[in-house]
């Protein structure tokens, strides 16, 4: 039977993770540099929809539906790794599992839509749930004025000793921006990121002009769960509050690279 399948690539780490880096490391190689990435980073397909089977578009047929004819595709043809069906449920408890379990493995979330409805090329049908947690990091330099920071750069320290850049928050609300600014003191010499240069990231070529302070201040923040291999947050964080009662050594340890 010839099928036309929309899914996605993933990778899992040594550690059972999802290891988005190295899945776009793969991307990003041409020849035998791609045949090697590949033995030793091998990706699984993820299908999710059927658009069309046995020559017939599947289009205007309702997910319900296309998800049967998904499923009895693999039944049919027994396929394994590296082939996967999505998981596909309509049960609230078995949801729960999954958004309480499954995010240790670095799966953000879930998505959703109607069971009735038809496949809409280049059109967004698909709501998603993404799990956000709040967590602790040591804010290690700034964006924007000194009397008002835009952004904070977050950090952590490692099991080793160094402090590593987690990642970066959206812009603050003035107030709040007001409120650290009031808790920051200016680096000195030897700070840990000295020389460094951080992207602006989320789809951006450009490079931050940042100003570094003395990594003292905790500040909490809304995460959510998606990690690269060297611990930082994929996505951006979200101011939630200044945690004035903490130090830095109360923040959680990240394992030492390596």
């Amino acid at each position: 039977m010839v099928a036309r399948i929309n899914g996605k690539l993933i990778v899992w780490d040594a550690c059972g993770r999802l290891a988005f880096e190295q899945l776009q490391n793969r991307l990003h190689r041409r020849g035998p540099a791609a045949l090697q990435a590949a033995a030793q980073q091998s990706a699984h397909f993820v299908a999710f929809h059927v658009l069309r089977l046995a020559g017939t578009t599947t289009l205007t047929w309702p997910y319900q539906r296309r998800r049967a004819g998904l499923e009895e595709l693999f039944r049919e043809h027994q396929l394994t790794a590296p082939w996967a069906l999505c998981p596909s449920t309509t049960d609230p408890d078995t949801v729960h599992e999954w958004l309480t379990s499954w995010t240790a493995a670095g799966l953000e979330g879930v998505v959703f839509k109607r069971l009735d409805s038809p496949y809409r090329p280049s059109a967004r049908g698909w709501l998603k749930y993404r799990v956000r947690e709040t967590t602790e990091a040591i804010v290690g330099a700034v964006t924007g004025p000194a009397t008002a920071p835009r952004t904070l750069l977050l950090g952590g320290y490692d099991t080793a000793g160094h402090f590593r850049y987690t990642g970066r928050t959206t812009t603050l609300p003035q107030a709040a921006g007001r409120t650290v600014a009031g808790l920051l003191t200016p680096a000195g010499a030897g700070h840990p990121w000295t020389g460094w240069s951080f992207s602006a990231g989320w789809g951006s070529p450009e490079t931050l002009d940042v100003a570094l302070v003395r990594p003292e201040l905790v500040v909490e923040v809304a995460v959510d769960v998606a990690r690269d291999a060297s611990g930082q947050w994929r996505h951006p964080t979200r101011w939630h509050r200044t945690r004035p009662d903490l130090s830095p050594t109360d923040v959680t340890l990240f394992n030492s690279p390596g």
